[in-house]
């Protein structure tokens, strides 16, 4: 499947701004199953300096300073892709993958293999994810237990949290700690991915923040998906002997063709699609539009 995606982020200053310095991370992935085929990246006014690179997660990351006075920013990032779930490894064929228990897991992610170095950064607190809370890992080791499939216990955790929390876009903003969302049980996709990564590492296992996006229109008699019209954000776990693994929360299921990978890191802090420092004074208000079509 093919898909054109324009996500644009507008800021309106009261009182002008006289230089901003920003992070945008826009660019979708190229990967096993996803490709990207076009992409543009429409900013007004016009930097005085752009520069793409990679950032420390392997995510392309644009930087770009305006150096002239402005009372509005935008942003508008054009993408183009194509999805075949069909060239990914898929966990639910992998007889291997699907039975590795939890005990297992953890044996194997104990050795000093060079390749899991990158793979246990993972399982440490990071900013939005931090302090995890008795009752987190008491959530999750409901679902994790030592001689079950990871596999299993992951995708359990993933409908619990579809089942028993409430999809709420007025409840938290960016900055609402994981213990509020938890004790209210209420959020939207970030805070239910962010949940479900600290669960996933308060029992020893690597979880990653995949933010992107999710089809707008939906199959014919299928109904819309909750998180369209707006960034996506699920989880992601590494069972060893396979790899990584993506689960959505919000939907209720493992992301296939409908899904399309921008970023990843250990929580919202690191991949936001839009950040930056500016000098003004005042108040702003910001407003983002995402749409997401068959090409």
């Amino acid at each position: 499947m093919e898909f054109k995606v324009s996500h644009t982020t507008s800021y309106d200053y009261d009182s002008g701004v006289t230089f901003c310095h920003n992070i945008a991370t826009l660019k979708p992935k190229t990967m096993p199953g996803q490709k990207l085929l076009e992409y543009e990246l429409e900013i007004s006014p016009k930097p005085a300096e752009i520069t793409e690179r990679l950032d420390f997660f392997g995510n392309i990351v644009t930087r770009f300073s305006i150096q002239e006075h402005h009372k509005k920013l935008e942003v508008t990032a054009k993408s183009k892709i194509l999805r075949d779930y069909s060239q990914q490894d898929d966990i639910e064929t992998s007889k291997m993958g699907k039975s590795i228990t939890l005990e297992d897991s953890l044996r194997l992610l104990k050795t000093n293999k060079l390749d899991l170095v990158d793979i246990n950064q993972f399982k440490l607190e990071s900013i939005f994810i931090t302090r995890i809370s008795p009752e987190i890992k008491a959530y999750a080791e409901e679902s994790f237990k030592a001689d079950r499939s990871v596999f299993e216990a992951s995708y359990e955790l993933m409908e619990r949290i579809f089942k028993e929390f409430k999809f709420d876009s007025g409840f938290s903003t960016i900055a609402t700690p994981i213990h509020e969302v938890m004790k209210e049980k209420k959020g939207v996709c970030q805070d239910f991915a962010q949940i479900a990564i600290a669960c996933v590492r308060s029992i020893g296992l690597p979880a990653r923040y995949v933010s992107g996006y999710i089809e707008t229109l939906p199959p014919p008699g299928k109904e819309k998906l909750v998180g369209t019209d707006a960034s996506h954000a699920w989880f992601s776990v590494y069972i060893p002997t396979f790899g990584w693994v993506d689960f959505d929360p919000t939907n209720n299921q493992i992301p296939k063709n409908q899904h399309i990978t921008v970023s990843w890191g250990r929580d919202y802090y690191d991949v936001p699609p839009l950040k930056g420092v500016v000098y003004s004074t005042g108040k702003n208000k910001m407003n983002v539009a995402v749409d997401i079509r068959p090409a």
